[in-house]
């Protein structure tokens, strides 16, 4: 069997060459198919590479919860009807309608009363001048407490994380990301050395691992630089700098109370032991912060796992359309494959009354023209894969978008074009086999 193989092998290769140009142009069809289903499969899954990482920056296990001006709705009658209130109903209304905020009470309600809560965090985040040496830099003083870094999966490469006696006694300690290492302390070691923000000079503890952070991540998830942040104790960072839930005649000066933000906390990170009960523990978690916040709708909550599963599924619906688009090249191929083909079979007419003559049956005359067909759609998918890889890069370059050739993709392209060969090439060899070798013969 394996001398057969070879044989119609030699003869298929044979033919080939004898029709260099109209071979190539025949297998035309298959290269181009085969180079846009791998360029088209990468951009796919480039796309889902980064939904990815994107679940890694927000986390799989994480609820995010924050702070917003109040949500109201109804019937316009009732807008109007409330305008036209005295100032006494007003301000009745007001104190039925009080909200404290998000608040660390909250946080902690959430860890008292919620089942499957693993790590929970506040963030407050405090815009300020960063000074050392002669230095200054604006940047985020982000008051956090020892779960932070657990939460958002942040690694330190140096010194130490916060401890339950910092946060007590509110000490001027602070964690510093990568960039500020990089731009405050260059060629130095900043544990122990003091750095100020705003009008508190503070003692470095600890260096956070650079996070690796592109420009798109930080554009459409809405995060910022972390790299760039210095971190301090949440209880340091309401005491010796500012607490939003204490009002004073300061802040009252220049706000009104429609845009005053009263809320102590900028963001609540809830990270739960298992995937599946994000959804239902937000619900919960929306439904006591309602109740806390007396009906007040001044809070919003995010599943980033959710959005980022929509945004996955819509993806993998465009990577169907766009592989499917693809292969209609493959099937033009195959179709091409199969006309030339069947001129073929008419030009060797005399061949294949020869071949009949002297013993040949019709399974080696069908055989020997599948072998040619199968030939010449694994030679257009090996250049159509090399031309893939180069579309691919180029693409990446030119449109700036991750393209990610795999494994997968290359073998479920070079499969395709083998079995377009051998489909679109049975109906030839067949026709081939079929014919009557004395009629054949008489050919010319």
């Amino acid at each position: 069997m394996f001398e057969i193989i070879l044989y119609n092998l030699d003869i298929a290769v044979e033919a080939i060459k004898q029709n260099k140009l109209r071979s190539m142009l025949t297998s035309l069809g298959i290269i181009f198919g085969v180079a846009s289903v791998i360029a088209m499969l990468a951009i796919g899954q480039g796309a889902q590479q980064e939904v990815l990482l994107n679940m890694q920056v927000l986390g799989t296990n994480n609820i995010i919860i924050e702070p917003v001006m109040e949500q109201r709705e109804g019937p316009v009658a009732e807008d109007l009807a409330e305008e036209t209130n005295n100032n006494d109903e007003n301000a009745e209304n007001r104190q039925r309608r009080f909200s404290p905020g998000l608040t660390l009470e909250d946080m902690e309600s959430i860890i008292t009363h919620i089942p499957y809560v693993e790590h929970i965090s506040p963030e407050i985040i405090h815009d300020t001048q960063i000074i050392r040496n002669g230095r200054l830099r604006t940047g985020k003083l982000v008051g956090v407490n020892e779960q932070y870094f657990n939460v958002n999966q942040f690694e330190l490469t140096s010194g130490r994380n916060f401890t339950a006696r910092h946060m007590e006694e509110a000490a001027p300690v602070v964690v510093i990301g990568h960039g500020i290492r990089a731009r405050f302390f260059p060629g130095e070691n900043p544990i122990g050395q003091q750095i100020k923000a705003g009008n508190i000079w503070y003692t470095v503890i600890g260096v956070l691992q650079e996070k690796r952070l592109t420009a798109s991540q930080i554009e459409n998830l809405g995060i910022r630089d972390y790299n760039m942040d210095i971190y301090a104790p949440v209880t340091t960072t309401l005491i010796r700098f500012r607490n939003r839930a204490q009002v004073t005649s300061n802040d009252l000066g220049g706000n009104s109370s429609d845009d005053f933000n009263y809320h102590q906390l900028d963001k609540l990170i809830v990270r739960v032991t298992d995937s599946e009960f994000s959804i239902t523990i937000s619900e919960i978690i929306s439904r006591m912060l309602q109740r806390r916040h007396n009906d007040v709708i001044d809070f919003e909550i995010t599943v980033p796992e959710l959005l980022l599963q929509q945004e996955q599924r819509t993806k993998r619906i465009f990577n169907i359309v766009l592989a499917s688009i693809a292969s209609i090249s493959l099937i033009v191929g195959g179709i091409g494959i199969m006309n030339i083909m069947l001129a073929s079979v008419v030009e060797r007419f005399r061949e294949i009354g020869v071949r009949r003559a002297v013993g040949a049956l019709q399974q080696d005359i069908r055989f020997q023209f599948l072998t040619e067909a199968l030939v010449i759609s694994v030679i257009g998918g090996i250049i159509g894969i090399t031309l893939g890889f180069i579309l691919s890069y180029i693409i990446q370059i030119v449109a700036d978008i991750v393209t990610l050739i795999t494994v997968g993709s290359i073998l479920i392209s070079f499969g395709v074009a083998t079995a377009i060969g051998v489909i679109f090439g049975y109906f030839p060899a067949k026709r081939a086999a079929e014919q009557d070798p004395v009629v054949a013969l008489r050919r010319e």
